[in-house]
């Protein structure tokens, strides 16, 4: 990987999150009674496609066990729900509710207020371009925590 790309990630991720960032809120203290935890945890899933609870456990780097009672809580909670996968019935999707969506949303870390500002920033194709590539980005980081072992990566 050529070491210029390396460093841009590395400089312009942290400006976004400087720039859009909020400090978590304790669950006792939101209407959706969620931790920052549970707030990161809901923020991994998504409204049309399923994700294992295994495959989400190896994407977090805990055990599956471990997500268990979390996972739980979010659907007693209405945010998320259990549905069977269509190629092996056996094994179960995790999908995020309207609400889980509105959830994740009101108690990110993220300022939604900010973030929209900083979208405005640029055309309406740039913002295409740019929420694109962080689609990109965070699908590569999927991967790639699905894909390492678990001690940390070799430096480059």
């Amino acid at each position: 990987m050529p070491p210029d790309r390396v460093l841009a990630v590395q400089r312009y991720y942290p400006q976004i999150y400087q720039a859009c960032h909020l400090r978590h809120v304790r669950a006792v203290s939101t209407s959706f009674r969620l931790s920052a935890r549970d707030s990161a945890l809901l923020s991994h899933l998504d409204r049309t496609r399923a994700v294992t609870a295994g495959r989400l456990a190896r994407h977090l780097g805990v055990a599956a066990s471990t997500l268990s009672a979390a996972l739980q809580r979010l659907v007693s909670l209405g945010y998320l729900t259990r549905t069977p996968r269509p190629r092996d019935r056996r094994r179960v999707g995790l999908l995020l509710t309207a609400e889980g969506v509105a959830a994740m949303a009101a108690t990110s870390v993220l300022d939604p207020r900010r973030v929209a500002a900083l979208l405005a920033q640029l055309t309406a194709a740039e913002a295409r371009r740019a929420v694109a590539g962080l689609a990109l980005l965070a699908r590569a980081a999927g991967e790639l925590q699905l894909s390492r072992p678990k001690r940390a990566l070799p430096s480059p």
